[in-house]
């Protein structure tokens, strides 16, 4: 019996829908991973780009438990004394609070190649309109998956 690998004439790509207004970011993101990289699917194969496109919308709206909102994100500008911060609190409150939602993605993701191909099949919205309505998304419930992907409050 052989291993099977799949090839990219095999892979089948979809496009999921994933609402997320209370639904926990660290959740979320690990949900998002899994489904970027198609390890989902009986045919996952490590090398390949076998996940699905997913599109996530109302990312505005999603919610952290704990103190994580006051919790910082850093970056280097690459000069010296250049270190910048800024707490999730802000960025959410922001122009881009979908990018809140794509630096937890990307870091549940491995940091090679293919992990920075298979974020090119996330798109994130920080409002309720997206305009892959030609795609026909099928909607993924991530709420109702378990009691504790929503958080009231």
């Amino acid at each position: 019996m052989k291993t099977y690998s799949a090839t990219p004439a095999d892979i089948d790509k979809k496009w999921i829908l994933i609402d997320a207004e209370g639904v926990v970011l660290g959740r979320l993101a690990s949900i998002v991973a899994m489904r970027l990289r198609g390890k989902h699917k009986p045919s996952f194969t490590p090398h390949m780009d076998c996940g699905d496109n997913v599109i996530i919308i109302n990312a505005e709206k999603v919610q952290m438990t704990g103190k994580k909102r006051e919790e910082n994100f850093y970056w280097h500008t690459g000069h010296p004394g250049g270190i910048k911060s800024r707490t999730k609190q802000q960025i959410l409150e922001g122009a881009h609070p979908e990018r809140v939602v794509m630096k937890a993605v990307q870091r549940m993701l491995q940091g090679n190649k293919l992990s920075r191909v298979q974020m090119t099949n996330l798109r994130v919205y920080a409002g309720g309109e997206h305009p892959h309505e030609a795609q026909a998304p099928e909607v993924l419930d991530v709420k109702a998956m378990n009691p504790k992907n929503s958080r009231e409050g």
